[in-house]
């Protein structure tokens, strides 16, 4: 039983005391907090029980504290309890459990800290599902980033976790996508034009028409003038660009017939295929790529729009079919088919939503850039129509990341081809650094990425200082094994002899790791992990530079290698949860 879990019994089992003693009215168990203290003069953890039951038991807070802490057993865990304020109940430990933790890490190896608050729930977490229209650019890293640790978190804490990513291949993006690329191909085959101001700019474009190119020669080749016969002025002459980037849309298709479905998905493979690397790449597998195409094709959007009709949420108005959205709050109704009988963006997401809770999760976690919290209401606004819980939806925003480089801002334009990569952060940084100062911050909060700060060999550099730690762990054993002597078995060493400020300040933080597991997953802040390692590093650090391992005395030696040992797979533990490895030496 975990340190909280002991505390909760024992106050637990003194309330059914005074409950058997008519000292307190029966009542239904209520939960009972335990919370570490913010001063250490104030004990280890707190309980607030006695306030929460004050006005049920017909007494002041401070008298029912008193009551309690009356008829606590003696536990080889408690080295004394105290009072404070208006009826707090403060621990003190005693050193038993820090050695108790040590102990655990070994029993347990990886899994230690791992919790079951999360009872087995079924959850899906859906994030970074950018549009496959361009590689993945470092505002997409952070959201990689940051939903995959929320999965490893969420694991850890005992949900039954799926992710995915939504590819949107379908819509008005992906034909802007196909077009940009057979323009590219018509100017490979010698056309000369005005490239649109709308289209995608990026050489990537080039890349895949060149594809095409090779493939199929000049048979998808067709006059310029015929293909800007009837298109609206551009942007530069006057025009407006949106029904410009319309027009070739149209002309392309009627100019190429069953071959634009060729350069679709030619674009569209292409870019899903590196899409796919870059993630994998990076330390990020989905458990399944859900196709949009695929909600039109089993026939799950006309279900969804059918039954928003059924459930009278529906109206027609300038040919247009709108969603009363407005009924659950949003600010205005929502199209779902246009006037020329398209679907919009909004009802392809009603139902991805809707299978989302036909394939039986309890909860859905989306990821979305922080330019898409205009969608949160109106989503949330469908699924209450569709008669299901708002309240097992929900949506985290991710603000992008903007990276300095000696102090400059790089500058970031998807649409332009103007940004960075994230294989090209990747390149330059390396995973590890790329994905600890991903998730350094929370995710709704601005973040500055500083990328010589990334590649830094020091302190300043947070993830070179937490897996500093961890190699330096594995130094000294490497070290142990030179001078031919025996890694202890930590079942039989003695851990009492670690009585220094230093050793006990290392024994707190593993204890303290299941409790920040807990709170990360709850809160989905995977930052509090990194933070954590960073205090637990510190500690390290510090007794590194105070202390010798290897001493003649083999008894606080053995005691001490245990303790650095334990501390290294914490390390370790808590480093894979960011999907960042802990290296061996460095």
């Amino acid at each position: 039983m975990k340190l909280k879990q002991q505390l909760q019994s024992l106050v637990g089992d003194v309330l059914k005391v005074l409950i058997s003693d008519d000292m307190l009215p029966a009542i239904d168990q209520p939960e009972i907090s335990i919370e570490r203290t913010r001063q250490k003069e104030h004990g280890d953890y707190s309980c607030n029980i006695a306030m929460v039951l004050a006005k049920h038991a017909r007494c002041a807070p401070r008298d029912l504290a008193q009551k309690i802490v009356d008829r606590l057993p003696a536990s080889k865990i408690i080295s004394k309890v105290e009072l404070a304020g208006p009826g707090f109940i403060n621990f003190f430990l005693t050193d038993e459990p820090l050695y108790q933790g040590v102990r655990d890490v070994f029993s347990e190896g990886g899994r230690y800290g791992h919790t079951d608050i999360g009872a087995g729930q079924k959850v899906i977490v859906e994030f970074v599902s950018a549009n496959p229209t361009g590689p993945l650019h470092v505002g997409h890293g952070r959201g990689a980033a940051y939903g995959d640790a929320l999965a490893r978190l969420l694991r850890a804490a005992g949900y039954d976790v799926q992710t995915e990513y939504y590819v949107n291949d379908a819509g008005r993006q992906m034909n802007i996508l196909a077009v940009s690329v057979w323009l590219r191909y018509l100017e490979l085959c010698g056309e000369e034009m005005d490239f649109p101001a709308n289209a995608y700019q990026g050489d990537y474009v080039w890349d895949i028409a060149a594809s095409i190119h090779r493939s199929k020669g000049d048979a998808l080749h067709r006059k310029i003038d015929h293909v800007f016969v009837g298109v609206p002025p551009d942007e530069p002459l006057g025009g407006d660009k949106e029904a410009h980037i319309d027009g070739l849309i149209n002309r392309a298709k009627d100019l190429l017939a069953d071959d634009y479905a060729l350069v679709f998905d030619q674009g569209l493979n292409e870019i899903t295929d590196n899409i796919r690397r870059d993630l994998s790449e990076f330390g990020v597998e989905f458990d399944n790529w859900f196709s949009e195409r695929s909600l039109h094709q089993s026939g799950e959007m006309e279900k969804a729009i059918q039954t928003l009709e059924d459930n009278g949420y529906l109206y027609e108005k300038e040919g247009a079919k709108w969603f009363r959205s407005t009924d659950f709050g949003d600010e205005k109704d929502r199209v779902v088919v246009r006037d020329n009988g398209q679907t919009t963006y909004f009802a392809s997401d009603i139902a991805y939503h809707l299978d989302k809770l036909d394939r039986g999760f309890d909860r859905l976690i989306d990821i979305w850039g922080a330019d898409h919290h205009g969608y949160v209401a109106r989503v949330k606004a469908a699924l209450q129509a569709l008669k299901a819980d708002k309240d097992r939806f929900e949506v985290l925003l991710v603000q992008f990341a903007i990276l300095y480089r000696g102090g400059e801002k790089l500058a970031m334009s998807t649409r332009s081809g103007e940004f960075v990569t994230l294989r090209e952060l990747r390149n330059e940084v390396g995973n590890d650094a790329a994905r600890f100062f991903y998730v350094l911050r929370k995710c709704e909060q601005h973040m500055d990425f500083d990328l010589d700060l990334a590649k830094s060999q020091s302190s300043d550099n947070p993830v070179y200082y937490v897996q500093y730690a961890h190699a330096r762990v594995c130094s000294v054993m490497a070290q142990l094994a030179e001078r031919n002597m025996q890694v202890p078995d930590s079942s039989k060493i003695s851990l009492d002899m670690l009585t220094e400020d230093h050793e006990k300040e290392i024994m707190s933080q593993i204890l303290r790791y299941q409790e920040v597991i807990e709170s990360a997953a709850i809160n989905h802040e995977p930052h509090q992990i990194a933070y954590y390692l960073r205090d637990l590093a510190n500690a390290f650090h510090t007794y590194y530079n105070a202390h010798q391992f290897l001493i003649d005395d083999e008894g606080l030696r053995n005691a001490r290698l245990v303790l650095i040992q334990a501390t290294r797979q914490v390390l370790a533990s808590g480093l894979d949860l960011l999907g960042v490895s802990a290296p061996e030496s460095m």
